[in-house]
């Protein structure tokens, strides 16, 4: 049995080779030098030979980014179109349809010119037309304004009419208290002096018998 603390050796999955990358590679390398090549015959010497195929292919690559963007695709197709005539017309060029060594005029007025052409296109393409952050400022300037929210004021309480203290009713008089509650008022009053020594106060007496102050100062009179 294998040992717990060996780690197990992790397979690298195999390295696959995209075959239409390899493709793409060779198209732009056999294009690079024919475009290289035609500069040279055209009289554009040292570096100058090199800088023409490097614009041509970073012209495509940013005419294929402005079509993969969705915005402005005339523009793209057309330098698009422009880059790719360049590159074809070099390869057409170099396979034998042209004496290299005795270039026309016309072909070297376009290598001559091509510079500026690619960096026009070049321009254009990287910063895009001047007229989409107008369209949105316009957007964004027509759009309806926010509706302001009224502020809703709270609601103002009624006013509660001020309850005036009516003046207590006047005690009735002693004749008109019932003879039944003096005599039930008496026990309670021999009582209290029987527990306490002391006679029985008015407030002890109303809360004795649950009536009102004016009844049981009436009835204290009888008491006294």
């Amino acid at each position: 049995m294998p040992e717990t603390g060996r780690r197990r050796a992790v397979r690298k999955p195999p390295v696959r080779v995209d075959a239409v990358l390899v493709q793409a590679v060779i198209a732009a390398a056999l294009s690079f030098a024919h475009l290289h090549d035609l500069a040279v015959a055209a009289g554009q010497d040292g570096w100058k030979a090199w800088a023409y195929p490097v614009s041509v292919d970073l012209l495509l690559v940013a005419a294929w980014k402005r079509l993969r963007s969705g915005k402005s695709k005339a523009a793209g197709w057309s330098w698009f179109l422009v880059a790719l005539a360049a590159s074809l017309g070099a390869n057409i060029a170099t396979a034998g349809l042209l004496d290299l060594s005795h270039v026309p005029p016309w072909l070297r007025v376009l290598v001559a010119g091509w510079p500026a052409a690619a960096f026009l296109g070049g321009t254009l393409l990287a910063h895009g037309p001047a007229t989409d952050r107008s369209d949105v400022t316009a957007e964004t300037d027509d759009a309806p304004a926010p509706k302001e929210e009224h502020e809703v004021e709270p609601p103002v309480p009624a006013r509660t009419p001020e309850l005036v203290a009516e003046p207590a009713p006047p005690p009735p008089p002693a004749d008109h208290v019932p003879a039944a509650l003096i005599t039930h008022a008496r026990k309670v009053a021999t009582e209290h002096h029987t527990r306490t020594g002391a006679p029985i106060d008015t407030a002890t007496l109303r809360a004795r018998l649950g009536v009102p102050a004016p009844l049981a100062e009436a009835i204290a009179t009888h008491l006294t």
